[in-house]
């Protein structure tokens, strides 16, 4: 092919995949952020210096491309994969050198895992039985590990961190919404094997057939009566429409793709040793993200009030007097009953209506359990966690830096 080969080509600036031809044979397969700019590179001048013989000799013999855009980058990754292992394309690099790349593996068991494994390990350690589906090769790890963060924000899954399926203790990924809850027994086997379908159409690259699947599921569930059943799915349709793979293009981890942006989640957290130094502060997360230039720093003054739920009460007093600052949709306290039970008599004798969930921590002070506003915990378990680990990050953070002040006599 040649660059004015090109001009018959009207090639999208979109994400997608693209293959260079000849005849019926698949020569190459390739993703682009713009499948415009990086066909277009491919007849730069200096090809041969940035691509390598391999890739001019690709150019000479292909006669033609296809194309199939994507709504994301991140369907153009798994796409790739997919063309990959259909076409097995001589010019792609993938199993023809000595790198060992990954693939996405779903156990056979009746409840399956999804694991991340090497090629290497999938040719010799891994029994062919124990393989439910694979997929791959996938080239880029990294964007394969942030690609599956995406994915199970989506359709929650069991790994290997998982746990024995039904052993009764909530895994750190359930608590964190990432595991359906195998672990506890809260999902059946059936419902899990759906999960499954839909993950398999997801890394076939058949999302149209997904969402016509998953539409059925939801009009099935409403007709049943089945609302928090179909109202999952359809925020589960929602995100896949409107996937947000920022995490692809510039390696930010944290992508929201269910939530509605403006949802404000306020956490708050009391730190003290002893009593003395006593600090607490409010941090915030809106739309899944923490909105860090909205964290608040406060010393709790009152001598009376060094006690957690008495700090607790003037922190939020305090916070109140501060109307021009964005309300919450949601209040998250670190602490149990007393600590839920103070925050909502401050609201009530300060005229808010919010919702507010307690977490609970064990004697390790991690989650154990999430109390108060159920609707909200069901909706937002994961953000809800989230904030309240900025909270008690943001606190010892400050209750250091008071200390350390003190100490040096400033």
């Amino acid at each position: 092919m040649r660059r004015q080969d090109l001009d018959t080509y009207d090639l999208p600036d979109t994400p997608g995949v693209y293959l260079f031809m000849r005849g019926k044979d698949v020569l190459y397969a390739g993703k682009a952020t713009s499948l415009r700019d990086r066909v277009r590179s491919y007849f730069a001048s200096d090809i041969d210096k940035s691509r390598g013989p391999r890739i001019v000799k690709m150019l000479d013999e292909a006669d033609g491309i296809k194309w199939t855009a994507t709504d994301s980058v991140l369907e153009a990754l798994i796409l790739e994969a997919a063309e990959i292992k259909k076409h097995t394309p001589r010019y792609n690099a993938i199993g023809k050198d000595n790198k060992s790349y990954n693939h996405v593996v779903f156990t056979a068991e009746d409840f399956p895992q999804l694991v991340v494994v090497r090629e290497r390990e999938l040719q010799t350690l891994w029994d062919p039985d124990t393989i439910k589906y694979s997929f791959g090769p996938f080239a880029s790890g990294g964007q394969l590990k942030d690609a599956l963060k995406i994915i199970r924000k989506i359709f929650p899954y069991r790994d290997g961190k998982c746990g024995e399926v039904n052993n009764g203790k909530p895994c750190f990924n359930r608590q964190l919404g990432l595991c359906p809850g195998t672990c506890t027994g809260e999902i059946s086997k059936r419902d899990y094997a759906t999960t499954i379908r839909n993950l398999r159409l997801f890394f076939e690259g058949k999302k149209g057939k997904l969402i016509e699947a998953l539409t059925r599921d939801m009009n099935r569930g409403a007709k049943k009566e089945q609302f928090e059943v179909a109202e999952r799915i359809k925020r589960q349709i929602f995100a896949l429409k409107h996937i947000n793979d920022t995490a692809l293009l510039n390696n930010e981890i944290y992508s929201s793709v269910l939530k509605n942006a403006s949802f404000r989640i306020e956490s708050y957290d009391v730190a003290h040793i002893g009593n003395t130094d006593t600090v607490g502060v409010m941090t915030v997360v809106e739309g899944g993200v923490p909105k860090k230039s909205a964290y608040r720093k406060f010393v709790i003054n009152n001598p009376e009030n060094k006690g957690d739920t008495a700090a607790l009460r003037e922190l939020l007093e305090r916070r109140l007097g501060h109307p021009e600052w964005s309300m919450p949709k949601l209040i998250v306290v670190d602490g149990a009953k007393a600590q839920l039970n103070i925050a909502e008599r401050v609201l009530v004798e300060n005229g808010y209506q919010i919702p507010v969930v307690g977490v609970v921590k064990n004697d390790r002070h991690r989650p154990q359990k999430l109390i108060g506003a159920r609707k909200m915990i069901k909706e937002h378990e994961q953000d809800i966690l989230l904030a309240n680990s900025e909270a008690h990050r943001f606190a010892l953070a400050f209750h250091r830096q008071k200390r350390r002040k003190r100490s040096l006599g400033k």
